[in-house]
């Protein structure tokens, strides 16, 4: 395999260029940090990955899980390179400085998620669900239970773990049977099984934190009678050292398709002691927090897989020789010289080069909403993360598993056997799609609650602004052609958002995936107009770019017309065959 390049000349592009990090970091107060600190913060990061995470990659794949006598044994390697990980600050990168953070801006942990993914999935979901878990408790815990939890969680001395899905609820949540009964002491008895906990347990030492859904004796029927409780492996002492073992033990390791490296585990809970977490049967609003979070991250996984799957294929076209020149003179040639593979390697380095500027552009608004002095300011800022998370999550892992396969064809059967390690990319992937709330979920929530966001204010402020850039970019030589197709496909989206204000379940649903694809395109375009715009001049980066943003102009935006003509097609195609028909 060729080794992993972490693409930091590109993050660098970006901060400077594109998305002008230094004065949005003046705006919300944090002048001191700049490009320059950024940058060497994204090269260490980077360092890390390609130097001990990527090598352990396959075999982690290949050696697997296995639980032992009840115990869960991780690939050789993966406890020490998570040490190493927790030791040299990186689970604190952007965790608040109140609890042991760093408080570095949300861009460079997104981008520091991509190289995680990039160079090993499964060890990058470790960190990631550690730190969902301490949003969700800063955000809703009691002090006393911030206090206890949260300076370990951030330095990673503790990993934390998400538990929502069991074997009979897993989207509809509502159906959930997991009880949790009050103890005399003001802590809680939790009592169910849990399936596809992922990070449930593992031998890196420590404590693993979970945070339960579970229902209260009286609690109401339906979603609104779930709560949230956190639910540790060990009790911890009042010194805050580890003391017993609690309640709750590893019935089995899931056996997956991919990410073979992470623990993934069915948990069982047995009268294990907890603590409410937020108000009672409110626990879904409180692990949304750590949902909406994680929803960003995972579609961080499908560009990261994405990336790594190209610098793969790459390197791989360049050096295999097959078939002639296409003038006939020379054979064999480096097959990047055939225009079929050029096709396969541009699709996936126009996603990926989009998809990574508008990850930034999408984490400087986090920023903001989180930061900046004005509050109507922080709300704008806060409305269009919330709408471009669907966007982000599904969007890019969907780009993301289509990436993933299209690289694998550049290696023809080579890439379907194990010894050049594209099928594990394709494996990886697939995850992404599934997880944190299937694709088809993330569609339904940007085309039926999204789009009505303050009465369809954030989606038009949001096409406002793009609209804005584009008219901007029209005046520039080398963003001209992007910025007038990119305004075609806006021109589309706005139509079909139109179309679908006031319409009914059956017209979201079959239009949601379709106007999810349609809205990711055109949020690529806008990147590439952004990225063209930037890019006037002479050097190889400069050239490089201009001549991807109009491949992607010319080669894949024209998707938007098909995918509008599908939607305005409504909903009949989709329901009249009866169901005794299939």
């Amino acid at each position: 395999m060729q080794p992993y390049l972490p693409p930091v000349a590109d993050y660098h592009f970006l901060l400077v260029e594109v998305l002008g990090f230094d004065a949005a970091m003046a705006e919300i107060g944090k002048a001191e940090i700049d490009t320059d600190l950024a940058v060497s913060i994204l090269e260490e990061a980077g360092k890390f990955c390609a130097q001990t995470l990527h090598p352990i990659n396959r075999s982690g794949d290949e050696e697997g899980c296995h639980l032992v006598n009840g115990e869960v044994k991780t690939p050789a390697g993966f406890g020490d390179a998570y040490r190493e990980f927790a030791q040299g600050g990186w689970t604190s990168l952007s965790a608040d400085p109140e609890y042991g953070g760093q408080g570095l801006p949300f861009i460079l942990q997104l981008w520091l998620d991509e190289m995680l993914s990039a160079s090993n999935l499964s060890f990058g979901l470790v960190p990631g669900l550690s730190r969902g878990a301490a949003e969700a408790i800063a955000a809703h815990a009691s002090e006393e239970l911030k206090a206890t939890y949260l300076p370990k969680l951030v330095s990673g001395e503790w990993t934390g773990a998400m538990a929502l899905t069991e074997s009979s609820a897993g989207t509809d949540l509502a159906l959930l049977k997991t009880k949790a009964t009050p103890n005399t002491d003001g802590s809680y008895a939790v009592t169910g099984q849990k399936i596809f906990i992922s990070t449930g347990d593992h031998d890196f030492g420590g404590n693993v934190i979970h945070l339960v859904l579970a229902r209260l004796p009286d609690a109401p029927e339906g979603v609104k009678g779930i709560s949230l409780f956190l639910v540790p492996k060990f009790l911890v002492n009042d010194d805050g050292s580890l003391g017993a073992r609690n309640g709750m033990s590893v019935g089995s390791l899931e056996e997956k398709m991919g990410i073979h490296a992470q623990p993934t585990c069915v948990m069982n809970y047995d009268d294990a002691i907890g603590w409410l977490v937020g108000e009672p049967n409110r626990g879904l609003a409180a692990m949304f927090t750590m949902m909406n979070a994680e929803r960003l991250m995972v579609g961080i996984q499908g560009l990261g897989i994405a990336g790594a799957a190209y610098g793969q294929a790459v390197g791989y076209a360049k050096e295999r020789l097959q078939g002639r020149s296409a003038d006939g003179t020379r054979n064999p040639v480096p097959i990047i010289e055939h225009a079929d593979v050029r096709r396969m390697l541009l699709n996936i380095r126009s996603f990926v080069e989009a998809g990574r500027a508008l990850a930034g552009w999408t984490a400087l608004q986090m920023e903001r909403a989180h930061h900046h002095p004005d509050a109507e300011e922080r709300a704008k800022a806060d409305a269009l993360v919330a709408l471009l998370t669907p966007v982000v999550k599904a969007g890019f892992t969907d780009f993301g598993f289509e990436s993933a396969v299209q690289a694998q064809q550049v290696f023809g059967g080579h890439g379907y056997i194990r010894e050049w390690g594209m099928e594990q990319y394709v494996r990886d992937a697939r995850i992404a799609q599934i997880y944190e709330g299937t694709n088809g979920v993330q569609a339904m929530d940007l085309v039926g609650r999204k789009f009505g966001l303050a009465g369809g204010a954030v989606v038009e402020s949001l096409f406002a602004l793009i609209a804005a850039d584009l008219a901007e970019a029209a005046k520039s030589e080398s963003a001209a052609l992007i910025a007038e197709r990119t305004a075609e496909a806006l021109a589309l989206l706005k139509q079909t958002t139109a179309n679908l204000k006031g319409a009914d379940v059956d017209s979201l649903g079959a239009a949601a995936v379709d106007t999810l694809r349609l809205f990711a395109l055109t949020s690529y375009g806008w990147m590439w107009t952004r990225m063209a715009a930037a890019s006037g001049g002479d050097s190889p980066l400069h050239a490089a770019k201009r001549d991807m943003a109009r491949y992607f102009a010319l080669r894949v935006l024209p998707q938007a017309h098909g995918l509008a003509r599908q939607i305005e097609a409504g909903p009949d195609p989709v329901m009249a065959i009866d169901a005794d028909a299939f």
